[in-house]
Protein backbone atom coordinates (compact mmCIF):
# COMPACT_ATOMS: atom_id res chain seq x y z
CA UNK A 1 0.00 0.00 0.00
CA UNK A 2 1.06 3.58 -0.61
CA UNK A 3 1.27 5.06 2.89
CA UNK A 4 1.66 8.60 1.54
CA UNK A 5 -2.06 8.60 0.76
CA UNK A 6 -3.06 9.00 4.41
CA UNK A 7 -0.59 11.80 5.18
CA UNK A 8 -2.92 14.67 4.10
CA UNK A 9 -5.40 13.43 6.72
CA UNK A 10 -3.15 12.55 9.65
CA UNK A 11 -0.69 15.45 9.29
CA UNK A 12 -3.19 18.22 10.15
CA UNK A 13 -4.93 15.85 12.58
CA UNK A 14 -1.68 15.54 14.56
CA UNK A 15 -0.58 19.17 14.28
CA UNK A 16 -3.91 20.62 15.45
CA UNK A 17 -3.94 19.03 18.95
CA UNK A 18 -0.21 19.71 19.26
CA UNK A 19 -0.94 23.41 18.75
CA UNK A 20 -3.76 23.34 21.31
CA UNK A 21 -1.90 21.41 23.97
CA UNK A 22 1.68 22.63 23.56
CA UNK A 23 1.47 26.10 22.02
CA UNK A 24 -1.78 27.51 23.33
CA UNK A 25 -0.21 30.66 24.78
CA UNK A 26 2.52 31.22 22.19
CA UNK A 27 1.21 32.71 18.96
CA UNK A 28 4.64 32.70 17.32
CA UNK A 29 5.04 28.95 17.81
CA UNK A 30 1.50 28.39 16.53
CA UNK A 31 2.31 30.33 13.40
CA UNK A 32 5.53 28.42 12.79
CA UNK A 33 3.85 25.05 13.30
CA UNK A 34 0.83 25.91 11.17
CA UNK A 35 2.85 27.31 8.27
CA UNK A 36 5.32 24.42 8.41
CA UNK A 37 2.49 21.87 8.43
CA UNK A 38 0.78 23.58 5.50
CA UNK A 39 4.02 23.69 3.49
CA UNK A 40 4.53 19.98 4.26
CA UNK A 41 0.94 19.28 3.16
CA UNK A 42 1.59 21.09 -0.12
CA UNK A 43 4.78 19.07 -0.66
CA UNK A 44 2.99 15.78 0.03
CA UNK A 45 0.08 16.75 -2.20
CA UNK A 46 2.53 17.51 -5.00
CA UNK A 47 4.08 14.04 -4.55
CA UNK A 48 0.64 12.43 -4.61
CA UNK A 49 -0.22 14.41 -7.73
CA UNK A 50 2.86 13.01 -9.48
CA UNK A 51 2.06 9.47 -8.33
CA UNK A 52 -1.54 9.74 -9.48
CA UNK A 53 -0.38 11.06 -12.85
CA UNK A 54 2.04 8.20 -13.48
CA UNK A 55 -0.16 5.30 -12.38
CA UNK A 56 -3.78 4.34 -12.01
CA UNK A 57 -5.94 4.69 -8.89
CA UNK A 58 -4.20 3.60 -5.67
CA UNK A 59 -5.80 2.42 -2.45
CA UNK A 60 -4.94 2.67 1.25
CA UNK A 61 -6.66 0.17 3.52
CA UNK A 62 -6.91 1.41 7.10
CA UNK A 63 -6.09 -1.39 9.53
CA UNK A 64 -5.38 -3.53 6.43
CA UNK A 65 -9.06 -4.52 6.34
CA UNK A 66 -10.03 -5.60 2.85
CA UNK A 67 -12.54 -3.57 0.87
CA UNK A 68 -15.51 -3.27 0.99
CA UNK A 69 -15.53 -4.15 4.71
CA UNK A 70 -12.80 -1.78 5.89
CA UNK A 71 -12.24 1.96 5.60
CA UNK A 72 -10.64 2.83 2.28
CA UNK A 73 -8.81 5.91 1.03
CA UNK A 74 -8.48 6.18 -2.74
CA UNK A 75 -5.95 8.26 -4.65
CA UNK A 76 -6.69 8.98 -8.29
CA UNK A 77 -6.00 12.00 -10.44
CA UNK A 78 -9.20 13.77 -9.32
CA UNK A 79 -8.67 13.32 -5.58
CA UNK A 80 -4.98 14.22 -5.92
CA UNK A 81 -5.92 17.39 -7.81
CA UNK A 82 -8.41 18.45 -5.14
CA UNK A 83 -5.97 17.82 -2.29
CA UNK A 84 -3.25 19.79 -4.10
CA UNK A 85 -5.65 22.67 -4.75
CA UNK A 86 -6.64 22.68 -1.07
CA UNK A 87 -3.01 22.73 0.07
CA UNK A 88 -2.09 25.53 -2.35
CA UNK A 89 -5.03 27.66 -1.24
CA UNK A 90 -4.36 26.88 2.42
CA UNK A 91 -0.76 28.11 2.18
CA UNK A 92 -1.87 31.43 0.72
CA UNK A 93 -4.60 31.81 3.34
CA UNK A 94 -2.42 31.00 6.35
CA UNK A 95 0.27 33.39 5.15
CA UNK A 96 -2.34 36.12 4.74
CA UNK A 97 -3.81 35.38 8.19
CA UNK A 98 -0.37 35.69 9.78
CA UNK A 99 0.59 38.75 7.76
CA UNK A 100 -2.65 40.59 8.48
CA UNK A 101 -2.77 39.59 12.13
CA UNK A 102 -6.19 37.94 11.83
CA UNK A 103 -4.90 34.80 13.53
CA UNK A 104 -4.14 36.75 16.70
CA UNK A 105 -7.66 38.14 17.16
CA UNK A 106 -9.07 35.01 18.73
CA UNK A 107 -8.01 31.73 20.24
CA UNK A 108 -7.23 28.49 18.42
CA UNK A 109 -7.27 29.86 14.87
CA UNK A 110 -4.40 27.67 13.71
CA UNK A 111 -5.70 24.53 15.42
CA UNK A 112 -9.11 24.96 13.82
CA UNK A 113 -7.42 25.75 10.52
CA UNK A 114 -5.56 22.42 10.60
CA UNK A 115 -8.70 20.49 11.58
CA UNK A 116 -10.42 22.15 8.63
CA UNK A 117 -7.70 20.91 6.30
CA UNK A 118 -8.05 17.43 7.77
CA UNK A 119 -11.78 17.41 6.99
CA UNK A 120 -11.37 18.76 3.46
CA UNK A 121 -8.55 16.40 2.49
CA UNK A 122 -10.35 13.45 4.04
CA UNK A 123 -13.51 14.22 2.08
CA UNK A 124 -11.52 14.21 -1.17
CA UNK A 125 -9.62 11.00 -0.44
CA UNK A 126 -12.25 8.77 1.16
CA UNK A 127 -13.63 5.86 -0.81
CA UNK A 128 -16.50 5.25 1.61
CA UNK A 129 -19.79 7.16 1.66
CA UNK A 130 -20.19 7.01 5.42
CA UNK A 131 -16.72 8.37 6.02
CA UNK A 132 -17.54 11.17 3.61
CA UNK A 133 -20.28 12.03 6.10
CA UNK A 134 -17.74 11.88 8.95
CA UNK A 135 -15.37 14.25 7.20
CA UNK A 136 -18.28 16.56 6.40
CA UNK A 137 -18.96 16.79 10.14
CA UNK A 138 -15.31 17.55 10.89
CA UNK A 139 -15.58 20.31 8.30
CA UNK A 140 -18.71 21.66 9.94
CA UNK A 141 -17.26 21.78 13.46
CA UNK A 142 -13.97 23.38 12.43
CA UNK A 143 -15.59 25.85 10.04
CA UNK A 144 -18.03 27.02 12.71
CA UNK A 145 -15.14 27.81 15.04
CA UNK A 146 -13.34 29.68 12.26
CA UNK A 147 -16.55 31.45 11.26
CA UNK A 148 -16.98 33.08 14.70
CA UNK A 149 -13.24 33.76 15.12
CA UNK A 150 -12.76 37.15 16.81
CA UNK A 151 -16.42 37.19 17.88
CA UNK A 152 -19.13 39.75 17.26
CA UNK A 153 -22.91 39.53 17.37
CA UNK A 154 -23.45 39.54 13.62
CA UNK A 155 -20.77 36.93 13.07
CA UNK A 156 -22.23 34.72 15.78
CA UNK A 157 -25.72 34.99 14.30
CA UNK A 158 -24.44 34.10 10.83
CA UNK A 159 -22.46 31.22 12.32
CA UNK A 160 -25.53 29.78 14.04
CA UNK A 161 -27.52 30.03 10.80
CA UNK A 162 -24.67 28.29 8.98
CA UNK A 163 -24.52 25.45 11.49
CA UNK A 164 -28.29 24.91 11.62
CA UNK A 165 -28.55 24.77 7.84
CA UNK A 166 -25.64 22.36 7.50
CA UNK A 167 -26.88 20.16 10.36
CA UNK A 168 -30.14 19.79 8.47
CA UNK A 169 -28.09 18.69 5.48
CA UNK A 170 -26.20 16.22 7.65
CA UNK A 171 -29.50 14.71 8.83
CA UNK A 172 -30.59 14.20 5.22
CA UNK A 173 -27.19 12.67 4.52
CA UNK A 174 -27.81 10.00 7.18
CA UNK A 175 -31.28 9.29 5.77
CA UNK A 176 -29.80 8.89 2.30
CA UNK A 177 -27.03 6.60 3.53
CA UNK A 178 -29.55 4.51 5.44
CA UNK A 179 -31.70 4.09 2.35
CA UNK A 180 -28.72 3.19 0.18
CA UNK A 181 -27.45 0.65 2.71
CA UNK A 182 -30.91 -0.89 2.96
CA UNK A 183 -30.97 -1.37 -0.81
CA UNK A 184 -27.38 -2.45 -1.47
CA UNK A 185 -25.91 -3.57 1.86
CA UNK A 186 -22.77 -1.51 1.40
CA UNK A 187 -21.47 2.07 1.59
CA UNK A 188 -18.12 1.52 -0.08
CA UNK A 189 -18.26 3.66 -3.23
CA UNK A 190 -16.67 1.09 -5.54
CA UNK A 191 -18.88 -1.68 -4.18
CA UNK A 192 -21.90 0.61 -4.54
CA UNK A 193 -21.04 1.18 -8.19
CA UNK A 194 -21.08 -2.58 -8.81
CA UNK A 195 -24.27 -3.29 -6.88
CA UNK A 196 -26.25 -0.32 -8.20
CA UNK A 197 -25.41 -1.33 -11.78
CA UNK A 198 -26.72 -4.86 -11.09
CA UNK A 199 -29.72 -3.80 -9.02
CA UNK A 200 -32.80 -5.95 -9.69
CA UNK A 201 -36.04 -4.40 -10.86
CA UNK A 202 -38.31 -2.96 -8.21
CA UNK A 203 -35.70 -0.91 -6.36
CA UNK A 204 -35.44 1.95 -8.85
CA UNK A 205 -37.81 4.31 -7.03
CA UNK A 206 -36.14 4.00 -3.62
CA UNK A 207 -32.69 4.30 -5.19
CA UNK A 208 -33.70 7.48 -6.98
CA UNK A 209 -35.06 8.93 -3.74
CA UNK A 210 -31.76 8.18 -2.02
CA UNK A 211 -29.90 9.75 -4.91
CA UNK A 212 -32.04 12.89 -4.72
CA UNK A 213 -31.41 13.13 -0.97
CA UNK A 214 -27.68 12.94 -1.64
CA UNK A 215 -28.00 15.59 -4.33
CA UNK A 216 -29.75 17.88 -1.82
CA UNK A 217 -26.95 17.33 0.71
CA UNK A 218 -24.25 18.10 -1.84
CA UNK A 219 -26.28 21.05 -3.12
CA UNK A 220 -26.27 22.50 0.41
CA UNK A 221 -22.48 22.18 0.55
CA UNK A 222 -22.11 23.58 -2.97
CA UNK A 223 -24.58 26.50 -2.51
CA UNK A 224 -26.83 25.29 -5.31
CA UNK A 225 -30.25 26.97 -5.55
CA UNK A 226 -32.52 26.70 -3.59
CA UNK A 227 -30.00 25.91 -0.84
CA UNK A 228 -27.70 28.90 -1.30
CA UNK A 229 -29.31 31.13 1.35
CA UNK A 230 -26.70 30.42 4.00
CA UNK A 231 -23.72 31.49 1.90
CA UNK A 232 -24.00 35.30 1.39
CA UNK A 233 -24.38 36.16 5.07
CA UNK A 234 -21.90 33.54 6.24
CA UNK A 235 -19.11 34.37 3.81
CA UNK A 236 -19.65 38.14 3.96
CA UNK A 237 -19.42 38.20 7.77
CA UNK A 238 -16.62 35.64 8.16
CA UNK A 239 -13.06 36.88 8.70
CA UNK A 240 -11.39 37.53 5.34
CA UNK A 241 -8.91 34.63 5.39
CA UNK A 242 -11.63 32.27 6.64
CA UNK A 243 -13.94 33.25 3.78
CA UNK A 244 -11.03 32.71 1.39
CA UNK A 245 -10.51 29.18 2.73
CA UNK A 246 -14.25 28.57 2.50
CA UNK A 247 -13.90 29.09 -1.27
CA UNK A 248 -12.76 25.46 -1.50
CA UNK A 249 -15.52 24.18 0.81
CA UNK A 250 -18.23 24.70 -1.79
CA UNK A 251 -16.03 22.64 -4.12
CA UNK A 252 -16.37 19.71 -1.72
CA UNK A 253 -20.04 19.58 -2.69
CA UNK A 254 -19.15 19.85 -6.37
CA UNK A 255 -16.54 17.10 -6.02
CA UNK A 256 -19.04 14.82 -4.29
CA UNK A 257 -21.60 15.30 -7.06
CA UNK A 258 -19.00 14.62 -9.73
CA UNK A 259 -17.76 11.51 -7.92
CA UNK A 260 -21.16 10.01 -7.04
CA UNK A 261 -22.95 10.78 -10.28
CA UNK A 262 -20.21 9.38 -12.50
CA UNK A 263 -19.11 6.41 -10.38
CA UNK A 264 -22.39 5.25 -8.81
CA UNK A 265 -25.37 7.01 -10.39
CA UNK A 266 -23.89 7.60 -13.84
CA UNK A 267 -26.01 8.19 -16.96
CA UNK A 268 -25.20 4.65 -18.15
CA UNK A 269 -26.78 3.07 -15.05
CA UNK A 270 -30.16 1.66 -16.05
CA UNK A 271 -31.83 2.42 -12.71
CA UNK A 272 -31.03 6.14 -12.84
CA UNK A 273 -30.10 7.07 -16.41
CA UNK A 274 -29.91 10.82 -17.01
CA UNK A 275 -32.36 11.59 -14.20
CA UNK A 276 -29.86 13.46 -12.01
CA UNK A 277 -28.20 15.26 -14.90
CA UNK A 278 -31.58 16.57 -16.06
CA UNK A 279 -32.34 17.67 -12.49
CA UNK A 280 -29.02 19.50 -12.13
CA UNK A 281 -29.32 21.68 -15.25
CA UNK A 282 -32.22 23.99 -14.21
CA UNK A 283 -30.85 24.30 -10.66
CA UNK A 284 -27.46 25.33 -12.03
CA UNK A 285 -29.01 27.88 -14.38
CA UNK A 286 -30.98 29.51 -11.57
CA UNK A 287 -27.91 29.48 -9.30
CA UNK A 288 -25.90 31.26 -11.98
CA UNK A 289 -28.56 33.92 -12.44
CA UNK A 290 -29.12 34.44 -8.69
CA UNK A 291 -25.39 34.80 -8.06
CA UNK A 292 -24.68 37.33 -10.78
CA UNK A 293 -27.83 39.37 -10.11
CA UNK A 294 -26.70 39.42 -6.49
CA UNK A 295 -23.35 40.84 -7.65
CA UNK A 296 -25.21 43.62 -9.42
CA UNK A 297 -27.28 44.46 -6.34
CA UNK A 298 -24.62 43.97 -3.65
CA UNK A 299 -24.13 46.82 -1.21
CA UNK A 300 -20.71 45.80 0.05
CA UNK A 301 -17.58 44.24 -1.37
CA UNK A 302 -17.89 41.28 0.97
CA UNK A 303 -21.42 40.44 -0.22
CA UNK A 304 -20.35 41.04 -3.81
CA UNK A 305 -17.61 38.44 -3.38
CA UNK A 306 -20.10 36.03 -1.77
CA UNK A 307 -22.62 36.35 -4.60
CA UNK A 308 -19.81 36.03 -7.15
CA UNK A 309 -18.91 32.73 -5.49
CA UNK A 310 -22.53 31.57 -5.85
CA UNK A 311 -22.55 32.57 -9.52
CA UNK A 312 -19.31 30.70 -10.15
CA UNK A 313 -20.82 27.58 -8.59
CA UNK A 314 -23.77 27.91 -10.97
CA UNK A 315 -21.37 27.99 -13.92
CA UNK A 316 -19.48 25.03 -12.48
CA UNK A 317 -22.58 22.89 -11.98
CA UNK A 318 -23.87 23.81 -15.43
CA UNK A 319 -20.65 22.55 -17.00
CA UNK A 320 -20.68 19.43 -14.82
CA UNK A 321 -24.27 18.52 -15.67
CA UNK A 322 -23.32 17.14 -19.08
CA UNK A 323 -21.29 14.34 -17.40
CA UNK A 324 -19.01 13.73 -20.38
CA UNK A 325 -15.19 13.64 -20.36
CA UNK A 326 -15.02 16.88 -22.35
CA UNK A 327 -17.37 18.77 -20.03
CA UNK A 328 -15.65 17.30 -16.96
CA UNK A 329 -12.26 18.58 -18.13
CA UNK A 330 -13.71 22.06 -18.62
CA UNK A 331 -15.39 21.77 -15.22
CA UNK A 332 -12.10 20.95 -13.51
CA UNK A 333 -10.29 23.87 -15.15
CA UNK A 334 -13.03 26.26 -14.07
CA UNK A 335 -13.11 24.68 -10.60
CA UNK A 336 -9.44 25.47 -10.01
CA UNK A 337 -9.83 28.97 -11.42
CA UNK A 338 -12.98 29.87 -9.48
CA UNK A 339 -11.54 28.63 -6.18
CA UNK A 340 -8.44 30.82 -6.43
CA UNK A 341 -10.31 33.80 -7.91
CA UNK A 342 -12.99 33.75 -5.20
CA UNK A 343 -10.35 33.49 -2.47
CA UNK A 344 -8.48 36.43 -4.01
CA UNK A 345 -11.62 38.56 -4.01
CA UNK A 346 -12.37 37.78 -0.37
CA UNK A 347 -8.83 38.75 0.63
CA UNK A 348 -9.08 42.03 -1.31
CA UNK A 349 -12.37 42.78 0.44
CA UNK A 350 -10.62 42.14 3.76
CA UNK A 351 -7.86 44.59 2.84
CA UNK A 352 -10.48 47.24 2.19
CA UNK A 353 -12.20 46.40 5.48
CA UNK A 354 -8.94 46.84 7.39
CA UNK A 355 -8.46 50.33 5.98
CA UNK A 356 -12.02 51.65 5.78
CA UNK A 357 -13.68 49.91 8.72
CA UNK A 358 -16.33 48.44 6.40
CA UNK A 359 -16.74 47.28 2.82
CA UNK A 360 -19.90 49.26 2.01
CA UNK A 361 -20.13 50.53 -1.55
CA UNK A 362 -20.09 54.21 -0.67
CA UNK A 363 -17.42 56.77 -1.64
CA UNK A 364 -14.76 57.34 1.00
CA UNK A 365 -11.32 58.99 0.90
CA UNK A 366 -8.48 56.94 -0.60
CA UNK A 367 -7.13 54.19 1.62
CA UNK A 368 -3.55 53.25 2.39
CA UNK A 369 -1.93 51.28 -0.48
CA UNK A 370 -4.86 52.46 -2.59
CA UNK A 371 -3.27 51.71 -5.96
CA UNK A 372 -2.10 48.19 -5.08
CA UNK A 373 -5.43 47.16 -3.62
CA UNK A 374 -7.32 48.68 -6.56
CA UNK A 375 -5.16 46.69 -8.96
CA UNK A 376 -5.81 43.50 -7.01
CA UNK A 377 -9.56 44.15 -6.98
CA UNK A 378 -9.78 44.76 -10.71
CA UNK A 379 -7.68 41.67 -11.41
CA UNK A 380 -9.98 39.55 -9.22
CA UNK A 381 -13.05 41.14 -10.83
CA UNK A 382 -11.73 40.37 -14.32
CA UNK A 383 -11.09 36.78 -13.24
CA UNK A 384 -14.49 36.26 -11.60
CA UNK A 385 -16.45 37.88 -14.44
CA UNK A 386 -14.63 35.80 -17.05
CA UNK A 387 -13.03 38.63 -19.00
CA UNK A 388 -9.78 38.28 -20.96
CA UNK A 389 -6.89 37.91 -20.46
CA UNK A 390 -7.11 35.85 -17.25
CA UNK A 391 -8.12 32.21 -16.78
CA UNK A 392 -11.81 32.94 -16.17
CA UNK A 393 -12.20 33.85 -19.84
CA UNK A 394 -10.54 30.62 -20.95
CA UNK A 395 -12.58 28.63 -18.44
CA UNK A 396 -15.88 29.93 -19.78
CA UNK A 397 -14.74 29.38 -23.39
CA UNK A 398 -13.96 25.77 -22.53
CA UNK A 399 -17.37 25.35 -20.91
CA UNK A 400 -19.18 26.89 -23.88
CA UNK A 401 -17.29 24.57 -26.22
CA UNK A 402 -18.08 21.53 -24.06
CA UNK A 403 -21.80 22.38 -24.01
CA UNK A 404 -21.95 23.16 -27.72
CA UNK A 405 -23.66 19.91 -28.70
CA UNK A 406 -26.46 20.04 -26.13
CA UNK A 407 -30.08 20.36 -27.19
CA UNK A 408 -30.45 23.34 -24.86
CA UNK A 409 -27.26 25.01 -26.11
CA UNK A 410 -29.01 28.31 -26.80
CA UNK A 411 -30.25 28.54 -23.21
CA UNK A 412 -26.97 27.56 -21.57
CA UNK A 413 -24.83 29.79 -23.78
CA UNK A 414 -27.19 32.73 -23.29
CA UNK A 415 -27.20 32.25 -19.52
CA UNK A 416 -23.41 32.17 -19.29
CA UNK A 417 -22.85 35.13 -21.61
CA UNK A 418 -25.60 37.36 -20.21
CA UNK A 419 -24.67 36.72 -16.59
CA UNK A 420 -21.04 37.43 -17.44
CA UNK A 421 -22.13 40.84 -18.73
CA UNK A 422 -24.15 41.42 -15.55
CA UNK A 423 -21.10 40.51 -13.46
CA UNK A 424 -18.94 42.94 -15.42
CA UNK A 425 -21.42 45.76 -14.79
CA UNK A 426 -21.78 44.94 -11.09
CA UNK A 427 -18.07 44.66 -10.42
CA UNK A 428 -17.26 47.78 -12.47
CA UNK A 429 -19.81 49.68 -10.43
CA UNK A 430 -18.34 48.46 -7.15
CA UNK A 431 -14.77 49.19 -8.19
CA UNK A 432 -15.56 52.69 -9.41
CA UNK A 433 -17.35 53.56 -6.14
CA UNK A 434 -14.67 52.20 -3.82
CA UNK A 435 -11.56 53.13 -5.75
CA UNK A 436 -12.25 55.64 -8.54
CA UNK A 437 -14.66 57.99 -6.76
CA UNK A 438 -12.42 57.99 -3.69
CA UNK A 439 -10.14 60.50 -5.43
CA UNK A 440 -12.95 63.05 -5.48
CA UNK A 441 -13.17 63.05 -1.67
CA UNK A 442 -10.58 64.86 0.38
CA UNK A 443 -9.01 63.24 3.40
CA UNK A 444 -5.86 61.51 4.51
CA UNK A 445 -5.77 57.71 4.51
CA UNK A 446 -5.81 56.07 7.92
CA UNK A 447 -2.48 54.75 9.13
CA UNK A 448 -2.23 50.99 8.72
CA UNK A 449 0.76 48.90 9.60
CA UNK A 450 2.63 47.44 6.61
CA UNK A 451 1.51 43.93 5.71
CA UNK A 452 4.13 42.66 3.24
CA UNK A 453 3.35 38.99 3.93
CA UNK A 454 -0.37 39.53 3.34
CA UNK A 455 0.30 41.31 0.05
CA UNK A 456 2.74 38.57 -0.97
CA UNK A 457 0.10 35.91 -0.34
CA UNK A 458 -2.54 37.86 -2.27
CA UNK A 459 -0.30 38.53 -5.26
CA UNK A 460 0.69 34.86 -5.11
CA UNK A 461 -2.93 33.89 -5.74
CA UNK A 462 -3.06 36.29 -8.66
CA UNK A 463 0.11 34.63 -9.93
CA UNK A 464 -1.66 31.27 -9.90
CA UNK A 465 -4.39 32.68 -12.15
CA UNK A 466 -1.77 34.08 -14.51
CA UNK A 467 0.03 30.73 -14.57
CA UNK A 468 -3.25 28.97 -15.37
CA UNK A 469 -3.69 31.31 -18.33
CA UNK A 470 -0.16 30.96 -19.67
CA UNK A 471 -0.05 27.18 -19.17
CA UNK A 472 -3.65 26.53 -20.18
CA UNK A 473 -2.66 24.11 -22.97
CA UNK A 474 -0.58 21.66 -20.89
CA UNK A 475 -2.98 22.02 -17.96
CA UNK A 476 -6.00 21.16 -20.10
CA UNK A 477 -4.16 18.16 -21.51
CA UNK A 478 -3.62 16.86 -17.98
CA UNK A 479 -7.19 17.66 -16.96
CA UNK A 480 -8.55 15.83 -20.03
CA UNK A 481 -6.66 12.72 -18.93
CA UNK A 482 -8.07 13.23 -15.44
CA UNK A 483 -11.60 13.49 -16.82
CA UNK A 484 -11.09 10.32 -18.83
CA UNK A 485 -10.01 8.52 -15.67
CA UNK A 486 -13.05 9.83 -13.76
CA UNK A 487 -15.37 8.40 -16.39
CA UNK A 488 -13.41 5.12 -16.59
CA UNK A 489 -15.16 3.77 -13.51
CA UNK A 490 -13.80 0.28 -14.08
CA UNK A 491 -10.26 1.39 -13.15
CA UNK A 492 -11.50 2.88 -9.86
CA UNK A 493 -13.58 -0.19 -9.00
CA UNK A 494 -10.78 -2.64 -9.86
CA UNK A 495 -8.28 -0.68 -7.78
CA UNK A 496 -10.49 -0.77 -4.68
CA UNK A 497 -12.09 -4.19 -4.88
CA UNK A 498 -9.22 -5.87 -6.72
CA UNK A 499 -6.62 -4.74 -4.18
CA UNK A 500 -8.98 -5.67 -1.38
CA UNK A 501 -9.30 -9.20 -2.74
CA UNK A 502 -5.53 -9.50 -3.15
CA UNK A 503 -4.86 -8.40 0.41
CA UNK A 504 -7.57 -10.72 1.68
CA UNK A 505 -6.01 -13.69 -0.05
Amino acid sequence: MNHWIIIPVILPAMVAPLIVLGMRNDLTLQRIASIAATVALLAVSALLLVQASTSGPQVYLLGNWAAPFGIVLVLDRLSALMVALTALLALGVVLYAVGSGWDGRGKNFHALFQFQLMGICGAFLTGDAFNLFVFFEILLIASYGLMIHAGGRDRLRAGVQYVVFNLAGSTLFLFALGAIYAITGTLNMADLAVKVADLPEGHDALLRVAGVLLLIVFAVKGALVPFQFWLPGTYALAPGPVAALFAVMTKVGAYAILRFYTLIFGPEVEATGTFYANLLVPLALVTLVVGMVGVLGARSLARLAAFAAIGSMGTLFLAMSDFTPLSTAATLYYLIHSTIAAALMFLVADMVLERRGNTLLVPRPPIARHGLIAALFFASAIAMAGMPPLSGFLGKLLILDALGDRADMAITWSAILITSLIAIVGMSRAGSIVFWKAHAISGDPAEVRPMPLAFTATFGMLGVLVAMTVLAGPLMGWLQETADQVHDTGAYIDAVLGLGATEDN
